[in-house]
């Protein structure tokens, strides 16, 4: 069988998409996601997105890490997904759409970024070295001095896999302030087991937890990842953080068929 697919990145953080409107592809098969998704014997991508029918929204996103795994929501990879939505002119330039997290709504610039509302977030976990929240997947956040040496894979692992979060796990963010409404940072994920190019979740993440820790009053803050530029905003009243909003670029990269 010939499957056709879409390769989209988003600031570097790449998935392989699926038109799966008429439900052909076979969901529970991990071997073959993974295998999609291996970067030397498949299409290779940080994660397998399939885009589907949904009754009450545009379209409903099913998302999948490289392991082969269903997983939380992906905020890159939901940028991305409106993005291939409207190249199959599913939607224009507006969306809402389903995710493993609930409902989302997103646009299209005319400089065509992409701005995806997140989820509010409520409860922020504030310990001595780091921050905990869940921004649609669950973040740790911990600042680092020298970001640019710091072994992300080693350090990341092993809090991963430490005893904090147990066996599901954290994506794990270190991060640098560079000035008061920009910081830099990079991110071990969950599912791919190594460092990616760029999480958005994540990038949610230290936008909301920099600002619980004081070290920026702005609203709208820089984030500079791996691969690229993003832009968090949100409301915050007495603690809460609501309209959230992940902005940033989610580009084609190219269209093909692999056997399966």
């Amino acid at each position: 069988m010939q499957l056709e697919f879409y390769k989209y990145q988003g600031t570097g953080n790449d998935f392989v998409m699926i038109d799966n409107r008429s439900e052909f592809f076979p969901k529970e098969n991990t071997k073959l996601i993974a295998h999609l998704c291996d970067r030397r014997f498949g299409i290779g991508g940080d994660g397998l997105i399939l885009l589907e029918n949904d009754p009450e929204t545009d379209f409903k996103m099913v998302y999948y890490n490289s392991d082969g795994n269903q997983s939380s929501m992906c905020g890159n990879g939901g940028r991305c997904l409106v993005a291939f939505a409207k190249k199959l002119q599913v939607i224009e330039n507006n969306a809402t759409f389903i995710a493993t997290d609930g409902l989302h709504h997103a646009t299209i610039g005319d400089d065509g970024l992409v701005s995806l509302q997140m989820i509010d977030v409520a409860e922020v976990k504030v310990s001595s070295d780091h921050v905990f929240l869940n921004t649609g997947s669950p973040h740790h956040v911990q600042l680092v001095d020298d970001l640019e040496k710091y072994n992300i894979k080693e350090n990341g692992a092993a809090i991963r896999y430490g005893n904090l979060y147990g066996k599901a796990g954290s994506n794990i963010n270190f991060v640098k302030q560079i000035n008061d409404s920009t910081f830099s940072l990079r991110t071990y994920e969950r599912g791919v087991e190594d460092e990616t190019l760029s999480c958005g979740t994540g990038a949610t993440a230290v936008a909301i937890a920099m600002n619980v820790l004081g070290k920026t009053e702005a609203s709208s803050i820089n984030l500079n990842v791996e691969g690229g530029k993003l832009v968090v905003s949100f409301e915050k009243k007495e603690g809460q953080f609501s309209k959230v909003f992940l902005k940033g670029p989610a580009e084609f990269v190219f269209k093909g068929s692999i056997e399966i």
